[in-house]
């Protein structure tokens, strides 16, 4: 290379540098030669040559002693590539988030929902999912209340399933399914024979709680107390799958929320409709994010038809 006039840049302003020179320099660092430099980054070496040359005459300052033919790197320029790895890693990583955006290959898309409707409404709306969208990587986190709300007000979460009515800050919210609880009773028990059953019907019956801090357990006794029912209280737990379990082995009778007594119902477990009504509702929130997850609004979509699909089939009883 023939020797540079080197000129000074403006004190008071940055060399205007582009992609390619920064490019071309860096190759030339990587591999240690302009042969092997302009074959990795489909150049000449006569091309490369002239844009390292410019380049230098840009910066003011040499970047390589030429040493028997040899480009041996000078200080500044060893400084100068330690800028230019982090502007490319940084090129590079965002170039793998494009590509997994583009095939949604591990773009994972994070639910947040209460235990009950990872078991009860999730795995239906996956289903819808799934014929729509085969290629989607879904991340389920069953979670209580009220950490599920915080989570998702921290946006820990791309959008949650929750039964609270009044969303934390930050976080959008809509009603997506409202219903009563009903009773799960062992299939043989006397009261499978009632197709709706009262308040009074509990009396003297052993009867499986939700747990005491549970506030569908705080409605539900609040309700038989009102009414002067007495019931034998005989096992508690703060998991309605667990509930139906316990039912099933004819250990006692039960009210719980109306989507797992319906993912449950069968095989020696019957579920009859109550006369006083206990409100059961989902909430969909949504974290107001900058970017949403591309496929977020297509979960929407299936969760807002499976909610729908398990209203009918509650209304048929």
């Amino acid at each position: 290379m023939p020797p540079i006039q080197h000129r000074q840049p403006q004190a008071d302003s940055a060399p205007a540098l582009t992609h390619r020179q920064l490019s071309l320099f860096r190759s030339v660092m990587l591999h240690g030669n302009l042969s092997r430099a302009a074959e990795a980054a489909s150049s000449s070496q006569p091309t490369l040559s002239r844009e390292l040359a410019r380049l230098e005459q840009l910066l003011g300052f040499a970047l390589f002693d030429r040493v028997r033919g040899r480009l041996r790197p000078t200080a500044r320029a060893l400084a100068l590539m330690q800028e230019v790895e982090r502007s490319f890693v940084g090129l590079e990583q965002i170039g793998e988030r494009a590509r997994e955006l583009r095939t949604l290959s591990s773009a994972r898309l994070r639910l947040a929902c209460l235990p009950a409707l990872a078991h009860a409404l999730v795995p239906h709306a996956l289903l819808a999912l799934a014929r729509t969208a085969p290629q989607a990587l879904v991340s389920v986190h069953p979670l209580e209340s009220p950490w599920l709300e915080q989570a998702l007000a921290e946006q820990r979460f791309d959008l949650g399933l929750s039964e609270a009515v009044t969303p934390p800050p930050g976080v959008g919210w809509q009603a997506l399914l409202q219903a009563n609880e009903v009773a799960v009773l062992p299939a043989s028990h006397g009261l499978c024979r009632k197709k709706l059953l009262q308040t009074q019907d509990f009396e003297g019956e052993h009867f499986i709680s939700l747990a005491v801090n549970d506030p569908y357990r705080q409605a539900i006794d609040r309700l038989f107390a009102e009414q002067g029912v007495n019931r034998i209280q005989c096992l508690e737990t703060d998991s309605a799958v667990a509930i139906c379990a316990m039912v099933r082995q004819g250990l006692g009778v039960a009210i719980v929320n109306p989507l797992t007594a319906l993912e449950c119902a069968g095989d020696g477990l019957a579920v009859r409709p109550l006369g006083a009504a206990i409100p059961f509702r989902i909430s969909l929130m949504l974290p107001e994010m900058p970017a949403p997850h591309p496929l977020r609004e297509t979960l929407v979509a299936a969760l807002v038809e499976a909610s729908r699909a398990l209203e009918r089939r509650l209304l048929r009883g």
